[in-house]
């Protein structure tokens, strides 16, 4: 069957995380969606550990459902979008600290496992390390190398994946803390790795310019700490609904059972150029360089973003990727494209009862932005089919993310949506709503 995956999201448990991001409230944007396999999160923090447990129960092999799925709501009121199957997979998220070859390193690594008993060893091994208590990602003194061979040991059908490969903070490739190499950082266990999640601030394209990662599939999730924001980042699948033939198909990287990854365009991501936030300085490498990574405004030193990374490791001009190669899809979050529309923040009320709209009239987010024809969004809407249109082909206005800042992604110019939209709604069904400017970096 065909599925999408979000495989990386964050619990209640987590810092800075929303409390609906419980089990229910994950499925019921799932539905919204249109996902059906989600990441639990957080396995490794005892009290979420104990409430998968109590509210979950096995489904397919290595998979979970809800043991009472009506408590499953919509949370766009008055719709209900279509019912579908909704699944969770066991994950957590590591960040380590800690010195090799002299210097600090900061590596965020995601575990997955099949099963509860598997968890319960990772969980009893760790906690023994350090404090796994204090937050849903625990922070701990622990080689990479190191985590991946206690994986190995205590859930050997289980596997780790890089988590948002470039961040500059806390990541494998990370300007700030990272390495150069994979080897350097896993040595001899290298081989056990087979996919890196490339992160919001890069795409396929840009990971494909470094020969070294081609053996390496790229997964995409949304790292999401609310569950509206599901599905940002996601894994198209052609599987059975397994997480073994999940973790093969991840193995394989071809696209008969690894469909294809959507992604954000990347300079939507808060870290992809070079930049100072508290400047509001934006560089791109060239310029950035030229001023010797200091900021032009304070003289401090630019936060080195994704793009400028990738280009120091890259050794290709043009991305290759090896025949029946997953698909690429870039879309922009739909909410963030009625925003546009209408003038108004993506979170607003009003943008939010057209997305309630929106998802009545073609049953998930997904369907709409990847699979519904464009003939029929512009009988729904002629603006939103427009929308739909130029994104799918790429042709949109960006402005970069830097420094933890989320950049923006258009497909309208200046002036350009209020026109096309006339005096009529987005619908075509009431009067035009009353347009403010959309702030910037609201994501």
């Amino acid at each position: 069957m065909d599925y999408i995956a979000d495989l990386h999201i964050h619990s209640p448990y987590s810092r800075a995380t929303s409390p609906e991001s419980n089990l229910a409230g994950l499925a019921g944007w799932a539905r919204v969606k249109g996902i059906q396999v989600i990441g639990t999160g957080d396995f490794t923090h005892p009290g979420w550990f104990r409430r998968l447990k109590e509210a979950l129960e096995p489904a397919e092999p290595g998979l979970f459902r809800l043991k009472n799925e009506a408590v499953i709501a919509s949370p766009l009121p008055g719709v209900t979008p279509l019912a579908g199957t909704v699944r969770f997979l066991l994950s957590a998220e590591i960040s380590s600290i800690y010195k090799r070859h002299g210097v600090v390193r900061k590596v965020h690594n995601l575990l997955y496992v099949p099963d509860f008993a598997s968890a319960e060893r990772l969980n009893a091994k760790l906690a023994g390390i350090g404090n796994i208590e204090s937050d849903g990602r625990p922070i701990l003194g622990l080689d990479s190398r190191d985590l991946l061979e206690i994986l190995l040991e205590q859930a050997p059908e289980g596997f780790l994946v890089p988590a948002h490969i470039w961040t500059p903070w806390f990541s494998l490739f990370g300007s700030k803390s990272g390495f150069n190499a994979i080897e350097e950082c896993f040595g001899e266990l290298t081989p056990y790795i087979f996919a890196l999640e490339t992160g919001l601030s890069s795409d396929p394209d840009m990971n494909r310019l470094i020969s070294g990662l081609d053996r390496f599939a790229l997964i995409s999730n949304s790292d999401c700490h609310s569950p509206s924001k599901l599905g940002r980042e996601a894994n198209l699948f052609s599987t059975g609904l397994d997480f073994y033939a999940l973790r093969d198909a991840i193995r394989g990287n071809r696209r008969d059972t690894f469909r294809a990854t959507v992604e954000f365009f990347p300079e939507e991501g808060k870290y992809h150029a070079d930049g100072h936030r508290a400047c509001h300085v934006c560089l791109d490498p060239a310029e950035s360089r030229r001023l010797g990574l200091a900021c032009p405004v304070c003289g401090r030193p630019l936060t080195v973003g994704v793009y400028h990374r990738v280009m120091e490791l890259a050794d290709r001009e043009e991305p290759l990727y090896r025949e029946n190669s997953p698909e690429v899809f870039s879309l922009i979050p739909l909410p963030e494209v009625l925003g546009e529309i209408v003038g108004a923040g993506p979170a607003s009320k009003g943008v939010m009862e057209q997305y309630g709209h929106t998802i009545g009239r073609f049953g998930s987010e997904f369907n709409l932005l990847l699979h519904a024809s464009l003939d029929e969004i512009r009988e729904a809407s002629p603006i939103l089919g427009e929308a739909v249109e130029r994104m799918r082909a790429g042709r949109v206005i960006r402005t970069p993310g830097y420094d933890g800042e989320y950049g923006v992604i258009r497909v309208f110019e200046e002036g350009e949506a209020e026109r096309l939209a006339g005096q009529g709604s987005l619908f075509g069904d009431g009067p035009a709503p009353r347009r403010r400017r959309k702030k910037t970096g609201t994501f």
